[in-house]
Order: structure tokens, then C-alpha cells, then sequence
């Protein structure tokens, strides 16, 4: 970590009633690249979709889902196969500024367009009974100087999120940004020997919900990291 879980906090404060102008080139990389309201916030539009459909490699995880819960979320009726890769463009921006908790089945990987944010990543996967998840933070952007990345990959089984950050800080943090844009690319963990690369679906992502959050972090990171959560 390079900064305590106390000091992550959100930088720009979109008016729930006022809407925020959008710069020229904000405006411009909606239209251009057709960007639409992702529901976990930001913008987002699928770019390629491979046609060959694969064995689907979480058909038995979203049974076992499926039985313990009692209730069907499936609403792709090939739940069987996946495709065999896909690839979004994915843009924050300032009056969409924060990807909130969420998880994916898939290993996904990230390249940086332009912009600046931080991520939250809660290691799920790596939780104990008798102790917390793991958290990580990084900041993607241009400065490799400073440590910041310009390619990461979030493995299948952990929550992330993350928050625009300005293009160039003041002393006191803050500052104008043109918005965050990368690309992201699905990927998934290894079957036997053979790694497959199956397309995203919402069937294999998922929200972190505050029950869950609570259970996975300390009360002191639970509270510093709850205005991540989506909202109901």
C-alpha cells in the first residue's frame, strides 16, 4: 500500500441533481469511441467478440451458486459455452468518476489509454476464517517515475474498484482531469494445463455487497472503504 486505507477517498463529488459538464475531449471520447453508462459506473462499449463459443468454465461454480441460494440469476441461455475473448473500452470521468466494488470470474487485464485513478483491490480469494482479506492500492497513469502503472491484471476472485484522479494534482491533491480511459480485456484462470480466455458475461461478475464487505475487512477498513460500494 501506498497510502493507509484511511486516506482513500474520492476527489470529485458529482451533484446527484446538477449535472457535470463534460470537457471537449470527454464529450469527444463518448461520441467517438460510442460509449455508453457502464452499471458500475463510468462509460463503457465492447470493442470485439470473439464468435467461437467455448466450454463455459464456471457452469459448475454458478451450479453450486445456483443450489445454495436457491435462485437462478442466469439470463444468457448459453450457460454452457462463453465466448472465447472480448475486449472494452472503459472511460471515468468526472461526472462518473467511480468503478465501484465488483468482482469478476475472469482474469482481467489493463492497459492505459489516458488518465489517472487508483485502485482498491479486496483479495477475497486469499480471506481466512480467522482472518481478514488482503488489501492492495495502486495509481495507473502515465508517471512511471512516481510508480504509477500503465498495464495491470486483477485475477478472477477479488473485488476491485476505482476512483478518477486528477491529470495533474495541486499540492493539496485535487485538480481537473479529462477522464481515465483503458482498455480491458477478459481472461480466466487455468483449467488443467490448457489456459482459456472466455468472454466477459454479467453472469460472472458480481457486486460486493456491504454484508460481504463487512465480513471480509476490519471495522477501520470497512469504514474508509464503504463509499466504494454501489449503491442500492
Amino acid at each position: 500500500m501506498d497510502i493507509p486505507i484511511p486516506s482513500i477517498k474520492p476527489i470529485y463529488h458529482p451533484s446527484p441533481t446538477t449535472p457535470t459538464p463534460k470537457s471537449k475531449s470527454v464529450h469527444t471520447a463518448l461520441q467517438t469511441l460510442h460509449l455508453q453508462p457502464h452499471p458500475e459506473g463510468g462509460y463503457y462499449a465492447e470493442t470485439d467478440r470473439h464468435p467461437l463459443r467455448i466450454p463455459n468454465p464456471y457452469s459448475q461454480d454458478q451450479s453450486d451458486t445456483n443450489t445454495n441460494t436457491n435462485t437462478n440469476t442466469n439470463t444468457n441461455p448459453n450457460t454452457d459455452t462463453r465466448s472465447l475473448s472480448s475486449t472494452i473500452y472503459y472511460h471515468l470521468t468526472p461526472d462518473s468518476p467511480t468503478s465501484f466494488f465488483h468482482l469478476n470470474r475472469s482474469r482481467t487485464i489493463h492497459s492505459l489509454h489516458r488518465g489517472r485513478a487508483r485502485y482498491v483491490i479486496i483479495h477475497a480469494d486469499l480471506a481466512t476464517h480467522d482472518g481478514p482479506a488482503p488489501v492492495t492500492s495502486f495509481v495507473v497513469g502515465p508517471d512511471l517515475d512516481k510508480g504509477e502503472r500503465m498495464q495491470w491484471v486483477v485475477e478472477g476472485g477479488k473485488y476491485k474498484s476505482s476512483y478518477l484522479l486528477p491529470d495533474m494534482p495541486s499540492e493539496n491533491g485535487d485538480g481537473e482531469s479529462e477522464g481515465l480511459l483503458i482498455t480491458e480485456a477478459s481472461a480466466c484462470r487455468c483449467i488443467s494445463r490448457d489456459t482459456v480466455v472466455p468472454g466477459f458475461e454479467f453472469e460472472d461478475h458480481e457486486y460486493l455487497s456491504r454484508q460481504t464487505m463487512e465480513r471480509l475487512l476490519p471495522e477501520e477498513q470497512y469504514r474508509a472503504l464503504s463509499w466504494m460500494l454501489k449503491k442500492d
